[in-house]
């Protein structure tokens, strides 16, 4: 490769561009963007389809800035490239409602692929989108036209975190050679050099995971264009690409140093940098005019490679419509408009766990909804997620649409975020519900994303009995709850949970179902005929002048039924709430929510076999939380609820105590 003048400008541009935001903003990290300048303006320029005219073409590769916090090098790269980020959105990074955040965020920049920051969690998320490029392609049965590259860029941070070492493993066992990852090896974090506290060889630790790892010199455009160009031509595994780099390169001072990492270079230091790139010292945010002639060049040169794509896109819809009419359903995941009707025919007929009607109604989801895919954590056995009538994701079989995660709950959470992104898909994971502890990263990001995942959580309570206190989830339900736009439900019966998974299907955002590994009671036609689950809490039963108000959540509502029963027996009239979503009954007007929990009616009970915080929210200051505020013990499940004074006489008893009575 010849490297002419103005290419070289143009890498020192992206350098300069980024070190002006963070300057102007007195905030950010100019050092990474400044190091990864020659791999990020080559990626771009030379290998990346991408079409800026329209930042979700469906042809396009994917890049994903791992390393978040130097996003000023991603704004950077948008800007030259014709994406609608203005150099006025340049200067006003990191500011209020600016289309520059701190970190990259999806659906907020055009461009952005990825929400990123916690750092792994970009490597981690890459994995998925690499699955559901690879899982498209083979559905669609065309590999020339569907073959996205995924491209990474990840730093030290990133190599440090636990994340990588499971997305290294699940990504090499797959053989996901079209995951390309840039690994800047700039030896230097926070604290000072990386050696303080990170000694191994990481290319090492990939090629044991099954990466092909190549050695650069992270700021020779020759050697990286090199490395790409054989990273993309490869097959059989994903690539490691270790670029040995400068961070702050071209800073007179701070270049090599963690002073350039995480504060602005300061005027002095920024105008030496300037000086040494042949830059006028004086001015911000300059971009040379042969290089915006460059860049505009490449850009007429995308919209061509494009369209032609379009057009061949368009042949495949004529030629193969029924794989047309396939990946119509699958981008836009399709949902049969009678999908609660379906899956209720799907509920068993005797009593069972939650987790084993939601296997069976599961598969009917599989049947009705072509982009539901997923899998467990080393688990199918025990959380009866597998779709039995699919197969295993595999490098000999990417069609499948059942995913081997093995015991790493990070990795699947933020895959399964991946393949949301990527687009085709409707994402399930499946572990025990105190494993949720592994995979916060991903609830949050999930949220934060506004992605449509669904979250299956088993063994939701103190009744896994003699798996003891460290199986048991006692706060795991209030840690779903209490993330911003995270919907969480915990069904009653069989019948709850095929309403449960018409309303996943149909969210605007990640939804989590709490599931039990004992049997529950179905509910008699009576009361399915009350069910309201879309709305998060209705009447289950009541006494006309009811005076006290039982809510029960999951395998509680019965138990809450059975102690309503006693009360009558000794003259209360009580009314008996199912409440299987805080989130979904919160968004009802207050009409609705008055008409179930009477303001006037103060005496109110929560049942619930986890923390009573929060419950003040729904019992009032004078209500009663009966709940478990400490952890459990070792036990059977049914000693344990006598023990805790959950089964319903210790509850009635309780209760009239409480309210006198």
């Amino acid at each position: 490769m010849t490297v002419d003048a103005t290419y070289r400008k143009a890498v020192d541009t992206v350098r300069l561009l980024a070190a002006d935001g963070v300057e102007k903003a007195d905030s950010g990290h100019p050092g990474m963007p400044m190091g990864c300048a020659d791999f990020a303006f080559t990626l771009w320029y030379q290998f990346l389809r991408h079409n800026p005219a329209d930042p979700k073409w469906l042809g396009r590769d994917r890049f994903v800035l791992s390393a978040g916090h130097g996003s000023m090098l991603i704004y950077s790269l948008l800007h030259l490239f014709g994406y609608d980020v203005t150099l006025d959105d340049l200067k006003q990074f990191r500011q209020w409602q600016s289309k520059t955040p701190g970190h990259p965020e999806y659906g907020h920049t055009p461009g952005v692929e990825v929400t990123t920051g916690p750092l792994s969690t970009g490597l981690c998320t890459s994995v998925g989108l690499a699955m559901g490029a690879k899982q498209m392609a083979a559905r669609l049965e065309n590999e020339d036209l569907f073959d996205q590259r995924i491209f990474v860029l990840a730093s030290d941070g990133d190599m440090m975190e636990g994340g990588s070492h499971e997305a290294g493993s699940l990504a090499g066992h797959q053989k996901l050679d079209n995951l390309i990852v840039f690994y800047d090896d700039n030896s230097i974090s926070i604290d000072g050099s990386t050696a303080l506290a990170f000694s191994e060889d990481v290319g090492k630790r990939f090629e044991a995971y099954g990466w092909q790892v190549t050695r650069v010199n992270g700021q020779d455009v020759a050697q990286i264009a090199a490395a790409v160009k054989d990273a993309i031509a490869a097959k059989g595994k994903p690539k490691l690409i270790v670029g040995k780099t400068t961070i702050g390169f071209g800073a007179p001072k701070k270049a090599g140093s963690e002073k350039s990492h995480g504060a602005p270079l300061g005027k002095e230091e920024l105008a030496g940098a300037k000086k040494a790139f042949g830059f006028p010292e004086n001015e911000s945010f300059y971009v040379p005019a042969d290089v915006r002639q460059l860049c505009t060049a490449r850009i007429a040169e995308l919209q061509k490679v494009a369209a032609e794509w379009d057009r061949k896109l368009a042949a495949f819809r004529t030629a193969k419509p029924e794989k047309a009419v396939l990946m119509d359903q699958l981008l836009s995941k399709a949902v049969p408009a009678n999908i609660l009707e379906e899956l209720l025919k799907a509920v068993p007929e005797k009593d069972v766990a939650s987790r084993a009607s939601n296997g069976a109604i599961m598969q009917k989801v599989a049947a009705l909804v072509p982009s539901l895919t997923g899998g467990s954590a080393d688990l199918n056995p025990s959380t009866v997620t597998y779709l039995t009538a699919d197969q295993d994701f595999s490098p000999a079989n990417r069609a499948a649409r059942n995913i081997r995660y093995g015991v790493r709950e990070m990795v699947m959470g933020l895959s399964a975020n991946g393949l949301a992104l990527y687009g085709a898909a409707v994402p399930f994971t499946a572990t025990f519900a105190v494993f949720s502890d592994f995979m916060k990263p991903a609830l949050r990001l999930a949220s934060i994303q506004k992605l449509r995942v669904v979250f299956v959580y088993t063994h939701d309570s103190i009744f896994v009995g003699e798996d003891g206190p460290t199986h048991q989830p006692i706060e795991h339900l209030l840690m779903c709850r209490s993330i911003p736009g995270m919907t969480v439900i915990r069904p009653a019966e069989s019948h709850e949970v095929a309403h449960a998974w018409a309303v996943a299907l149909k969210s605007n955002g990640p939804v989590v179902l709490f599931l039990t590994r004992q049997n529950l009671k179905n509910f008699t036609p009576e009361q399915c005929a009350n069910i309201q689950l879309a709305r998060g809490a209705y009447v289950l039963s009541e006494d006309p002048g009811f005076d006290l108000v039982l809510i029960g959540t999951g395998s509680e509502v019965t138990p809450a039924e059975q102690t309503a029963q006693l009360l009558r027996q000794g003259g209360r009239k009580v009314r008996v709430v199912s409440m299987p979503s805080w989130e979904l009954f919160d968004r009802q007007d207050q009409a609705y929510r008055d008409s179930v929990l009477p303001p006037a009616v103060t005496a109110r009970v929560s049942i619930e076999a986890g923390t009573t915080i929060g419950w003040d929210k729904y019992v009032g200051s004078k209500g009663l939380k009966i709940g478990l505020d400490h952890f459990g013990d070792s036990a059977p499940y049914k000693i344990l609820i006598e023990k805790y004074g959950l089964a319903p006489e210790a509850m009635a008893a309780r209760i009239g105590k409480h309210f006198g009575g």
